[in-house]
């Protein structure tokens, strides 16, 4: 386990880059929440999870892209994630892990390097907080980024379709949005379908299967005020649900809100140089 450092705030890790955010994450000096940091980079959900379990678990990723988006996959046994960072260590680098056994939640951690084991492989998957930036840029806000809290999630009752053990229904995002801005926001997010891409809906949460906006399932609350819309993208917290119905004696995912921050530019469209890929 690493060592706890002196806390750094949210506040001055919005002005560092993504390499030294993920050291100050390693060292135990931040272990909140990653929306609205280091602007312009990948930021990733997780699904760690045994070998004889991964390729199930891929084959219902690719069935189910919008909440599942791949993005990048290690070697069996391998901490390192060389597409994504030359020094990602996925044991240490994420501020807040969930750790499952047998489907049930066991623990909240933020360093799993006493949890790995030979046959782990990570998959990482594309993460809302890439279309945040491109929707913030464009002057549509988002508001639990400017009250420094974590995204409302709400379980849905959209089914996915199965692969394996692998089964259950979409997580989803909410985000207020002004009324005369849905549009932009509909045509924003779908230039990232690696990052979940458009929203699902729109408008009253019952339509699929959200009782209370004011009850979030993770994260935290938000106002959606009169004129606003409440708008639902696919999350990707939905694998967290599925893993835990699929019951396997282990499974490590990040904790909502609290992902992976990579080197890759969220567009996708600047690939690491080879050689930061091959060093570790």
């Amino acid at each position: 386990m690493h060592s706890r450092g002196d806390s750094v705030s949210y506040s001055d890790l919005r002005l560092r880059d993504a390499h030294q955010i993920r050291a100050a994450i390693r060292k135990g000096s931040y272990n909140r929440h990653t929306a609205g940091l280091a602007a312009g980079k990948l930021q990733c959900n997780l699904a760690i999870l045994p070998e004889a379990s991964a390729l199930d678990f891929l084959r219902f990723c690719q069935r189910n892209p919008r909440p599942c988006p791949v993005v990048a996959v290690s070697d069996t046994g391998d901490p390192y994630l060389p597409t994504l960072g030359h020094d990602i260590d996925i044991r240490t680098d994420v501020p807040r892990y969930r750790v499952f056994r047998d489907g049930e939640l066991t623990e909240e951690v933020t360093d799993i390097s006493a949890l790995w084991r030979d046959d782990l492989v990570t998959v990482a998957l594309g993460c809302s907080f890439t279309f945040e930036n491109a929707l913030m840029a464009s002057g549509i806000p988002m508001r639990h980024i400017e009250q420094d809290k974590t995204v409302s999630m709400f379980r849905t009752n959209i089914p996915l379709v199965p692969a394996g053990p692998f089964a259950g229904n979409m997580v989803a995002t909410m985000r207020p949005v002004k009324t005369d801005r849905v549009a932009d926001a509909y045509r924003i997010s779908a230039a990232f379908p690696h990052a979940h891409g458009a929203p699902i809906a729109q408008g009253d949460p019952a339509q699929i299967g959200i009782a209370d906006l004011g009850a979030p399932d993770w994260g935290d609350p938000v106002e959606v005020r009169g004129s606003e819309t409440p708008v639902y993208w696919a999350c990707g917290v939905t694998p967290q649900n599925v893993l835990m119905n699929a019951r396997l004696p282990l499974c490590i995912t990040h904790a909502p809100g609290h992902m992976l921050i990579a080197d890759l530019a969220e567009t996708l469209d600047a690939p690491l140089p080879l050689a930061e890929t091959t060093n570790r």
